[in-house]
């Protein structure tokens, strides 16, 4: 296999600060589903990037917050996880909301890495005033001795390239970690999953928090047809209610949606089946929290 210049590289920051919309966009695929709900992300994906010279391994962390329950304990110990023994740590911020507590907060974790650390002003698209951009580099370069500070817009594609650039330059020559045709360590079965929560998150809007969860449950292939059962699981009755909607047809727009997107990443036709499910103080029970992949981590 040929040498080229190899790493690993750790997306961290708040949640929503646009962490999964970088990764797909650098992908130029929907690997990761996105949302304006705060706590969308709740594993660590992997997506790999591969292009003549190089193969980077980005590492897509939830974001980090204050939790108020065991998964939102267990969200905070994987993202710290994900900082240990990568290359370097894209530190992703909303340049528009503007650098704040939370932030912070991060920077604060970070400080001990010995290792290069990039400041990412995100969401630039939105800065009407391209001058306020170059005050918010001034204001905040002394925070800390980033190794680079790139202003960008993961979802106008601003400036990606020269990310990946600059990416490159801190980067050793190695042999890749992955085949050419591998893009990411997750399963198919988790990836159904999150299309399917991503179109509960975006058709429910506000009504719904990220409380709710989705199950692969059963997964038959046979030629170019493709049986899927997945589960919806709530910790409240009134939001169960909200997720079927009047007559079921909430639901019904739910699947249809989510069904196009499987078909998009299977390549196949499928039949998608859908149901709720109210358990109680899900966040706290260690069987959901396993299906998420969310195994307790030792301290």
């Amino acid at each position: 296999m040929t040498k080229k210049k190899c790493g690993i590289v750790s997306i961290v920051g708040r949640p929503n600060v646009g962490k999964s919309t970088l990764l797909n966009t650098i992908l130029n695929t929907k690997l990761v589903i996105t949302s304006n709900v705060s706590g969308t992300t709740r594993n660590v994906i992997q997506g790999i990037y591969h292009d003549s010279d190089s193969q980077i391994v980005f590492v897509d962390t939830p974001g980090i917050h204050k939790p108020v329950n065991k998964l939102g304990n267990l969200l905070n110990k994987k993202a710290y996880q994900n900082i240990l023994g990568v290359d370097i740590i894209l530190f992703l911020i909303d340049a528009y909301q503007g650098f704040g507590k939370g932030d912070n907060y991060i920077l604060n974790h970070l400080k001990d890495q010995n290792i290069p650390i990039f400041l990412l002003l995100n969401k630039i698209d939105e800065i009407k005033d391209k001058t306020q951009i170059l005050t918010i580099i001034n204001d905040l370069k002394d925070l800390y001795p980033f190794a680079e500070i790139i202003p960008l817009s993961a979802l106008k594609q601003d400036n990606i390239k020269d990310l990946l650039e600059s990416i490159k330059k801190y980067l050793k020559d190695g042999e890749p970690f992955y085949q050419d045709d591998e893009l990411t360590n997750v399963s198919v079965r988790f990836m159904i999953s999150e299309l399917v929560r991503e179109k509960i998150l975006k058709l429910t809007k506000d009504e719904i928090p990220h409380t709710v969860t989705c199950i692969v449950e059963n997964y038959e292939e046979e030629d170019n047809i493709v049986n899927i059962q997945v589960l919806i699981v709530v910790d409240r009755d009134n939001i169960k209610k909200i997720i079927i909607g009047k007559k079921g047809q909430l639901l019904k727009t739910i699947g249809i949606e989510a069904r196009r997107d499987i078909e998009q990443l299977l390549h196949k036709k499928v039949y998608l089946t859908t149901h709720v499910k109210t358990i109680k103080n899900w966040r706290n029970k260690e069987r959901y929290l396993l299906e998420l992949g969310l195994k307790e981590i030792d301290e």
